[in-house]
């Protein structure tokens, strides 16, 4: 099998990097000749699709990631998906908030639609806090960086739910704060606790098991949320990190190995041949509007 590997960390017999912002005549020839072609995490839109369209296996698959782009795209696709999350409102920009009535209480989340570890995330406890952030977003839109969301509020005690989808396998983490603060981010403190909860973070693989199988995606990290007093104890789908740390993984050498496993087994699979997973061909620009 001829497997072309983009990934610095997987090593085949036919290694490339992408050199410029596209994908060369080179590249592409070599793509086309490949049998399974492997990218690095986080790559390039235009390195991505040009490997789908030579290539009839591509890993990881980012069909949802470039679909469905940050968090504002995410807010489209968890409701299309019919999953359980915050109940969020997403705007592509500050125009359209104009006149909105929200559909909650203070406080509530304004988040910009990129950024990580808690950067561009607020918890808007007055009206004055909020009209900060549309001054803000205004400022960014001016900058050609457009979209956020607004989003219900859910008390957790201070702890959110990780689960990493490496290939076909999960590793749920918690990320806790001490007294119960609102971001849970290790940039900004937060600590890392595997054995608390086990019961959740069965509950929290087993829907993402479900979302996975139906999205095909297979290299992410995601948040969940499990709100204090609901006594059914419902993951909330919070957000999709398709770049993410390897801290709560062990490390970087824990990754590596986790990846190693995934890829070994993806191949191990492609001749079977079975169909693939559902790809969602929907335009989120437009979903957004």
């Amino acid at each position: 099998m001829n497997v072309l590997s983009y990934n610095r960390c997987i090593e085949t017999k036919n290694n490339r990097i992408l050199r410029g912002e596209v994908p060369s005549a080179e590249d592409i020839r070599a793509m086309e000749q490949a049998d399974a072609i492997i990218l690095p995490q986080g790559c390039r839109e235009s390195l991505y699709f040009a490997a789908r369209r030579a290539c009839r296996h591509v890993f990881p698959n980012y069909d949802v990631s470039f679909t469905f782009p940050d968090k504002t795209g995410q807010a489209v696709l968890f409701k299309k998906m019919g999953v359980p999350h915050p109940q969020t409102l997403a705007f592509p920009c500050v125009s359209d908030y104009s006149g909105v009535s929200l559909p909650f209480a203070y406080p509530f989340v304004f988040k910009f639609g990129w950024g990580g570890e808690g950067n561009n995330v607020f918890l808007i406890q007055s009206a004055a806090e909020l009209h900060q952030c549309l001054v803000m977003a205004a400022g960014y839109e001016q900058q050609g960086k457009r979209g956020f969301i607004v989003q219900e509020y859910v008390p957790t005690g201070g702890r959110s739910l990780r689960v990493v989808v490496i290939g076909k396998d999960f590793y749920p983490y918690w990320r806790c704060v001490a007294g119960g603060g609102f971001y849970t981010n290790l940039a900004r403190g937060a600590f890392i606790d595997y054995e608390s909860f086990p019961h959740l973070q069965k509950k929290g693989v087993a829907v993402l098991r479900d979302f996975c199988g139906e999205t095909g995606i297979d290299l992410a990290g995601f948040d969940f949320l499990f709100a204090d007093g609901d006594i059914n104890q419902i993951p909330l789908f919070l957000e999709i990190n398709f770049c993410f740390r390897c801290r709560g993984l062990g490390g970087v050498d824990m990754y590596h190995r986790y990846l190693e496993k995934a890829v070994k087994a993806w191949l191990g699979g492609i001749n079977e041949e079975k169909p693939g997973p559902l790809c969602l061909d929907i335009d989120a620009a437009d979903a957004l509007q």
